[in-house]
């Protein structure tokens, strides 16, 4: 995944975009950046590696230092970015987030147009923002470049980028990520998460619309390219991405957990002594359920985030699951001799959770009852980096279907989508046997599209029901 910030000020941005930026730090776990623009000094950037210490810590020595009115920056799961481009457009920074599924394609097509070279690298590949720059620059006018790429990418795209003349905030074509616009007296800017904004003294201005482009400046946004009538916002925002005090399309994060937690309480059946999230995600989730059901709330463990934030999480999977369970301190006076049901956001490959219960199990409990916030996952996004190094493979729900196919059982993905189906509730018996829970419920996908409030069509559930 990853988060941006931008600032278009009439006085110095640098203070607003570094705590910006650093709010957006949930969002990614390698690298993070920031570039300015000043009238006398020009450009200046910072790029460092995240992985092992906070945003702040990195890029203290940077503030005290960089000048300038304009600003953006980012935190990202894997290119080096914002990156410095100078073409037949001018010089201009440019940041993004999103995902190309068809580089090849684009690649090829812009060699044989001429285009010599990528200099930027991640792991290997081409730099997903350069790959970006390259074909706006195809394009004889900004704006013209922008919307072209967002026609021809496979997968989402949204941007920013920074001119002379105003930061381009660009949406991707389908509006898969948010795009919130402030405002305070002297300057405007333009950020994926809404909260990140508030405490610097900015006020809600509007969102963007799917596809939009606008021009921030310090004395205000224009559109320049409308928004499309077509929305397929990330539903997995609200359930794990997003932080509890932001909103997206108007619907704040924490109030649909509330509201996934209480449905997900009216259909069930069980009654544990106490309810739990497993932090951070599924507290909220789980103080809905807790309301809704009138079963009390209790953390029966407890996050360790001091030395071991979020952002700190190392990329290697099998070091992922050791931090993660490390993180996790118990309270064994609200565990020993307990039934506990215990409300994740999700269950991706189920190795954490598993481990989790396990936890629980050696720390006393007596039954441990699973209810994730979202559906079974199926599919790998095709449009967010939520599973770009994952195979589908890695989902448990893929691995169990492997089994019944080698059982010589035929598998139709859309029926082991169906919660009403005998095929679901099997898929859904053999997770929970395998990962030894007492008892496995998923939330539904019309109540968890329920939870949010939009239309269906207008949100992605993609890795859900491989609807597109």
């Amino acid at each position: 995944m990853g988060g941006f910030f931008g600032v278009a000020s009439k006085e110095d941005c640098v203070f607003d975009l570094f705590f910006g930026t650093d709010y957006h730090s949930h969002l990614g776990t390698r690298r993070a950046g920031m570039a300015v623009y000043d009238r006398e000094k020009g450009y200046d950037r910072a790029i460092h590696n995240i992985e092992n210490a906070p945003f702040r810590t990195k890029f203290d020595r940077d503030v005290s230092h960089m000048k300038g009115y304009m600003g953006i920056g980012c935190i990202s799961d894997y290119e080096p970015q914002p990156l410095i481009v100078r073409s037949h457009h001018g010089t201009y920074a440019i940041t993004t987030v999103g995902k190309i599924n068809n580089t090849e394609e684009i690649t090829r097509q812009i060699f044989q147009r001429g285009n010599a070279h990528f200099l930027e690298m991640s792991g290997g590949d081409i730099n997903a923002t350069e790959l970006v720059a390259a074909i706006i620059n195809q394009k004889d006018h900004l704006v013209e470049g922008i919307r072209y790429a967002q026609e021809i990418i496979e997968g989402s795209m949204t941007m920013l980028i920074m001119t002379e003349k105003g930061i381009y905030a660009a949406r991707d074509r389908l509006g898969r990520t948010p795009v919130a616009i402030g405002k305070k007296n002297g300057a405007y800017c333009v950020s994926f998460e809404s909260f990140a904004y508030l405490n610097l003294g900015y006020t809600d201005e509007r969102e963007l619309g799917p596809g939009e482009v606008a021009i921030v400046t310090p004395e205000g946004v224009h559109t320049l390219a409308a928004p499309g009538s077509d929305m397929k916002i990330c539903t997995f925002l609200w359930i794990y991405y997003g932080y509890p005090s932001s909103s997206y399309e108007g619907i704040n994060v924490e109030q649909m957990r509330y509201n996934c937690g209480a449905l997900l309480a009216e259909r069930d059946d069980v009654r544990p002594d106490n309810v739990a999230g497993v932090p951070d995600s599924g507290t909220a989730h789980a103080v809905g359920y807790s309301n809704r059901s009138g079963i009390p709330f209790s953390r029966p463990f407890i996050k360790y985030t001091p030395t071991w934030p979020r952002s700190f999480m190392p990329t290697m999977q099998t070091q992922r699951n050791l931090i993660a369970r490390m993180k996790l301190i118990p309270v064994h006076d609200l565990i020993q001799g307990k039934s506990l049901l215990l409300i994740d956001d999700s269950i991706v490959r189920g190795t954490q959770l598993r481990e989790t219960t396990e936890f629980l199990y050696q720390s006393g409990a007596r039954e441990v009852h699973i209810r994730p916030a979202c559906p079974p996952l199926l599919y790998g996004c095709k449009y967010l980096n939520f599973s770009r190094s994952t195979s589908e493979m890695d989902l448990i729900t893929r691995r169990i279907l492997k089994e019944i196919e080698q059982e010589g059982r035929h598998v139709d993905l859309r029926v082991y989508a169906d919660p009403d189906s005998e095929e679901y509730k099997e898929m859904i018996s053999r997770i929970c046997r395998q990962l030894n829970f007492t008892s496995l419920r998923y939330h539904r996908l019309d109540d968890m599209i329920a939870s949010v409030g939009l239309d269906k069509c207008r949100l992605c559930t993609y890795c859900w029901d491989g609807r597109e």
